[in-house]
């Protein structure tokens, strides 16, 4: 069991399916899938709250009834949501649309700009995780390595070329189109630093790739009739930190994380499913 800080967004989710895949100047019609917990925080926190880690999220929802819905669900579910700030204003629903296929296309307002306050006591803290825009996180993920040297810094790459401390940096194949004129290891030291041991590059169906300085190693998907993507890179990287807590080599801990995001594409939710959640109790 280890203790998760989770530095990532929380929603609430609408569902619209769509008859037929999105094109432009389409019309389409839809079925409204109704309310769903969604965001990384959620889809990343809830199978490692199953696999009986303490997980705490830093995040922020608006002081209205559906901040209010957010909290009791995600808090009911088993993640710790006191470090959740609470900001003046009404907190939007993402859509979510839904085509036939299981593909997914998000469509969610401006966020206001989430400052964090002075970074936690990482002495408490095994890992943290980033998978967010909030200003400082930089700064809580060298502030992390520099004050707890056992603790796991986990980041996600971000959308932008901002830095990205930490030991293991993800990405997806899409989120590295036209931005690396480099090698894969030298482009993710430019955003992680010197303390990177690992980058993983994820591409669906086809697995995911490890750069290391040394080497770099091919770890397969896990097969899974698709029903719905939402959440299949959170859970994937729960899997990892997951595997990591438990001080798996990095490629088992990629399997792990492959495993878990096999059972999130092949359940018709936001967050994992029961497929996962079994699998894990």
């Amino acid at each position: 069991m280890a203790n998760i800080l989770l530095l990532a967004n929380i929603n609430c989710d609408r569902i619209l399916r769509l008859d037929k895949p999105l094109q432009t100047g389409g019309r389409f019609h839809y079925q409204d899938g109704g309310l769903r917990l969604g965001g990384g925080g959620a889809n990343t926190g809830l199978g490692l709250v199953w696999a009986k880690h303490n997980v705490s999220l830093v995040s922020e929802v608006g002081s209205d009834d559906i901040g209010d819905w957010i909290l009791a669900k995600a808090s009911t579910l088993g993640l710790d949501c006191r470090l959740v700030h609470r900001f003046s204003g009404n907190t939007c629903e993402m859509l979510l649309v839904m085509t036939p296929d299981g593909e997914r296309t998000i469509i969610r307002p401006q966020r206001p700009i989430f400052e964090l306050p002075a970074a936690p006591d990482w002495l408490q803290w095994d890992a943290f995780y980033i998978n967010s825009s909030a200003n400082g996180a930089e700064l809580w993920a060298q502030d992390a390595m520099n004050h707890n040297p056992n603790c796991l810094v986990v980041a996600q790459l971000a959308k932008d070329q901002r830095p990205r401390p930490c030991h293991v940096l993800i990405a997806s194949i899409t989120d590295m189109q036209g931005r690396c004129n480099q090698t894969p290891w030298q482009f993710a030291q430019t955003i992680a630093g010197n303390a990177l041991q690992h980058f993983i590059v994820t591409d669906g169906d086809k697995g995911a790739i490890v750069y290391s300085a040394q080497e770099q190693q091919h770890v397969p998907a896990v097969y899974a009739e698709v029903v719905d993507t939402t959440g299949a890179g959170d859970a994937y990287a729960a899997g990892v930190i997951h595997g990591l807590c438990h001080k798996m080599p990095i490629t088992d801990a990629m399997h792990e994380g492959a495993l878990w995001a096999s059972f999130a594409v092949a359940t018709q939710s936001s967050i994992p499913g029961d497929a996962l959640k079994n699998y894990l109790l």
